[in-house]
């Protein structure tokens, strides 16, 4: 099994800050990246916030704080992951986009560097096909809010190794995970059984059989969910939660997993949820949300 002492997180977002996050109080050394210096401190300012947010709940010391932080480095350029043992890629869901960022780190690194990404749904094997070593190619699903989130989906490929998927998950223990393996396979296993729930969720509303808070309400209270499934859309993303199933639905052609026609309206309208301050929840600047009354 690999020894890991440095990692590379790509993409500094909500999943990439949060990455970060866990790695750096886990005892890791961190290189931040993103396509700018302007995004990257951004997340440095919400990981800042986010520990003392910690150390106010007597989760960290303030030493604890300043040493996470001294580990923290910052770029926004990919070539600055040469030295990293293990490469975490967290941006947007599109192979297209990874392919090119794996295509590049697979220049930059060593060969025995593990990469990783934390795609929910795009296939491992093929984003392990444009770098050099894709035994050492792994997926690593983490869940949001990162932080909160103990599950992590340790994907094996067509070509991962053992060691590999063994690293990831001893890593992911470190980051007080608790790891399962998944042979890579449309959207994995968790996101396999939750996305036709949250696309069937979105038809009920859509047939007019029951409300935005009544659906939600039912899964939290009926289900035990801590979220129902149209706010979970809203707070991971309604675009992120249709890419999952368009990418089930083009990999199995099987039709719960097609995207009803609210969902595609909404997208189209640009009501994305929290991200956007509309979606299934209209999000006020007072914290508070209402039903979204043209829904």
């Amino acid at each position: 099994m690999s020894e890991i002492k440095k990692i590379f997180v790509v993409g500094s977002g909500f999943m990439g800050t949060g990455i970060s996050q866990v790695a750096l109080t886990a005892g890791y050394e961190v290189t931040q990246y993103d396509i700018s210096m302007d995004i990257v401190n951004r997340s440095h300012s919400n990981l800042d916030k986010n520990l003392t947010k910690l150390v106010s709940k007597g989760r960290l010391t303030e030493e604890d704080k300043a040493a996470a932080l001294g580990r923290l480095s910052v770029c926004d350029q990919l070539s600055a992951a040469a030295d990293a043992d293990m490469v975490i890629e967290a941006a947007p869901e599109n192979m297209d986009l990874k392919k090119d960022i794996f295509r590049q780190l697979s220049e930059f690194c060593r060969n025995d560097t593990i990469f990783a990404s934390n795609t929910s749904s795009i296939s491992i094997t093929e984003l392990s096909s444009v770098v050099k070593n894709p035994k050492r190619f792994v997926g690593m699903h983490f869940f949001s809010p990162v932080p909160m989130m103990k599950l992590l989906e340790v994907v094996k490929g067509l070509c991962t190794s053992e060691d590999t998927v063994k690293t990831a998950k001893a890593v992911g223990q470190k980051l007080g995970k608790t790891p399962i393996t998944v042979k890579d396979s449309p959207a994995f296993t968790v996101n396999r059984m939750l996305v036709p729930m949250m696309n069937d969720a979105a038809s009920l509303l859509e047939a007019g059989i029951s409300s935005i808070e009544d659906i939600d309400t039912g899964a939290r209270l009926g289900l035990n969910h801590p979220m129902g499934p149209l706010e979970l859309m809203d707070f991971t993303g309604i675009d992120v939660a249709m890419a999952a199933m368009e990418t089930i639905f083009r990999e199995t052609g099987e039709p719960r997993f097609k995207p009803c026609q609210l969902l595609l309206d909404m997208r189209r309208m640009g009501w994305l949820g929290r991200k956007t301050g509309i979606g299934f929840y209209i999000y006020h600047e007072d914290g508070t949300r209402t039903p979204n009354p043209d829904l």
